[in-house]
């Protein structure tokens, strides 16, 4: 067995907001919008059992080898052209591997494609969308992996249709445990990442206003002035939940959530992330399929190695899929 490559990060860079904020800004950032003009994405949709839609973005590895797919899911409102998952999708394509960037719903350009709003509950759909997909392309290997909310999704899939989907692995940065306490940590920590989230989040929902103004909750997304205002007005009236704790609880990875996973699944996480807190990974019982990784640095879904915003986690993800091929 492979030992996990170890992330041994510079002085200069072991702050956690620093690597929180190269993730997807400064060179990283650059670096992605100039891969993203070299790439020859073809831009699909892919259509759930249920008729749900979702955007997504697909390139063929440069060596031409059709056998193994790598799916990528971005984080709470990321897309499939997040820097992050820009930069991870031309590390694998350089190998050789087929990549499929997935956008979540009302993500990406995508507020259309469907009248329902997003919440974190919509696994499923994500999953039946891509039994789709793989049905009709003969891969002999698929692999998930997910950042963040992205990565919640992606255990949550590997655990209720990975062995349906045929997947061989499952990988997650940095998912959120218990997202109760993943909103604790927003509203009580450095205040630049609610303010993100908030300003994002409030934008989408103007976007999918736009595109259904039937929705007609312009004055409450007006009155808004947090998250908690959002998820106090957006959560009883567009969700099936009527508290915001039972939304919480319905997507939590803490408990038995994960005791039907079946096939392996790398969590790799950051003790110093300041969003997600490592605490509640020891809430999560144990799964022999199931391998947690702590880095000691790393931040929120960062691992940034150096001045040019090369990420750790690309290498991590990269020796799994060698591995399990």
């Amino acid at each position: 067995m492979t030992e996990p490559i170890r992330f041994a990060v510079p002085r200069y860079l072991r702050n956690a907001h620093l690597q929180t904020i190269l993730n997807s800004q400064g060179a990283r950032k650059w670096r992605a919008h100039a891969l993203q003009r070299q790439l020859n994405s073809r831009s699909l949709v892919l259509t759930a059992a249920d008729g749900t839609r979702l955007l997504a973005e697909f390139d063929q590895g440069g060596g031409g080898d059709c056998s193994t797919l790598v799916v990528l899911l971005h984080g709470w409102e990321g897309s499939s052209r997040s820097s992050y998952l820009v930069t991870t999708a031309a590390r694998l394509l350089a190998e050789g591997y087929d990549v499929l960037r997935v956008n979540l719903r009302d993500h990406g350009d995508s507020h259309h494609l469907n009248r329902e709003l997003f919440n974190s509950t919509r696994s499923p759909e994500v999953a039946s969308a891509l039994q789709g997909y793989v049905d009709k392309h003969a891969y002999a290997r698929v692999f998930l992996a997910g950042f963040s909310l992205g990565g919640s999704f992606a255990l949550r899939i590997a655990a209720d249709s990975g062995l349906q989907l045929g997947l061989a692995a499952c990988v997650a940065v940095c998912p959120p445990i218990d997202p109760a306490h993943a909103m604790d940590a927003l509203n009580t920590g450095f205040f630049v990442y609610e303010r993100y989230f908030f300003r994002r989040w409030a934008q989408s929902l103007r976007r999918k206003l736009d595109c259904f103004p039937d929705l007609d909750y312009a004055e409450d997304l007006a009155s808004a002035r947090s998250l908690d205002d959002l998820n106090r007005l957006f959560i009883p009236r567009h969700t099936i939940y009527d508290r915001v704790e039972d939304y919480f609880k319905a997507y939590s990875l803490a408990g038995d959530r994960l005791s039907a996973l079946a096939l392996p699944a790398h969590l790799i996480a950051a003790e110093d992330d300041p969003i997600i807190p490592v605490g509640d990974l020891s809430r999560i019982e144990p799964n022999a399929h199931l391998q947690i990784e702590i880095q000691r640095h790393g931040g929120h879904c960062g691992f940034i190695c150096n001045l040019a915003a090369d990420s750790w986690v690309e290498h991590r993800l990269l020796q799994i899929v060698r591995r399990y091929r």
